[in-house]
């Protein structure tokens, strides 16, 4: 098969297309012909050498993609209520960025009604994060109000319409005034331009001098404590990537006073029943707000499997609202 591997770490040229062995489903899994793989910001940082691939995992990179069932464990397809031929999308640890992909049966969803397979593999990885981080970590609630920080990246685009379709109100950062109104398009109650307003004091105005409930932070950094003082009594704030630095300094007594959660998480590495747990989740809460137009998949680019690197350079440029996505012939 063909798939796009990574030759070495560096810049995006180092991505290249390759044969490679056809992958074979074992205990659990199902072998998917992939149509669509999503392109996300764990790809860059795998690339760049920063994000190891788990144990086991496959080195090609890709953590989502969709496409028909080819084979897999007949007993785990049926208890899923799955079949050889469906049309699903999954979350993988690697080897997305390929022409067929072995998926754990219990990462896998029906394809949206409605969604092409291009629109479906812009859903796993963003959808399953925010999930997991703004609704089980963070205890978001209708009526609660939630921070994005990011509000155009496949993340955020993701967040601001499941909290809205969920009844909080919304609050996204953008770093343009032109993806400020992308985000209030998509959703968000307010849109606060991060390169011309300070965040901190774009809250307090908004909230009252409350605070908001969550907030999800891609950035962390020196982002943390100034997100501390966005946060109403007992808030959270749920960190999810370092892109600003792994090193923060807060004020602890605030913390204390507010009562304050400050928590994170990685998704690639936790175990095949954490995930199915999501997933399960995402089928019973999120998959009808799909299916009736809530929700909808943001696609800003697709790309060629050959052009793997110009996608990449594209997510690093951060001009993209949305997601950006492989399509194979």
């Amino acid at each position: 098969m063909q798939a796009v591997e990574i030759s070495g770490f560096g810049a995006p040229e180092v991505l290249r297309l390759a044969e490679r062995p056809r992958p074979e489903a074992g205990a659990g899994e199902l072998l998917i012909r992939v149509s669509a793989s999503g392109v996300n910001r764990p790809d860059v940082l795998q690339r760049t050498g920063n994000y190891p691939v788990p144990p086991g995992a496959s080195d090609i990179p890709g953590l989502e993609v969709a496409g028909v069932i080819e084979s897999g464990d007949a007993s785990a397809l049926a208890d899923a209520g799955l079949e050889i031929g469906d049309r699903v999308c999954a979350l993988v640890a690697g080897g997305g960025y390929a022409e067929w992909c072995v998926a754990p049966v219990g990462q896998c969803l029906p394809v949206p009604k409605g969604l092409d397979d291009v629109a479906a593999a812009s859903l796993p990885e963003t959808f399953f994060t925010v999930w997991s981080n703004v609704f089980d970590r963070g205890r978001l609630q209708a009526g609660e109000t939630l921070l994005v920080q990011g509000g155009t990246s496949g993340i955020g685009v993701t967040a601001i319409q499941i909290a809205k379709a969920r009844g909080a109100t919304v609050i996204a950062t953008a770093g343009s005034d032109e993806k400020c109104a992308a985000c209030k398009a998509l959703g968000a109650d307010h849109a606060i331009n991060y390169r011309t307003q300070d965040f901190v004091s774009a809250v307090a105005d908004i909230t009252g001098g409350r605070g908001v409930d969550v907030i999800l932070d891609m950035v962390a950094g020196g982002y943390v404590a100034r997100e501390v003082d966005c946060l109403a009594e007992d808030g959270r704030l749920v960190i999810i990537a370092v892109q600003g630095g792994v090193k923060a300094e807060l004020n602890a007594g605030l913390v204390l006073r507010r009562r304050l959660t400050i928590t994170g998480s990685t998704l690639r590495p936790r175990p095949v029943a954490f995930k199915a747990a999501i997933a399960r989740a995402l089928k019973e809460h999120v998959w009808p707000l799909l299916e009736s137009g809530a929700v909808k998949p943001v696609i800003h680019q697709v790309f060629a499997p050959a052009q793997a690197a110009e996608a990449h350079t594209l997510m690093e440029s951060n001009r993209h609202v949305g997601k950006l996505v492989l399509k194979w012939a």
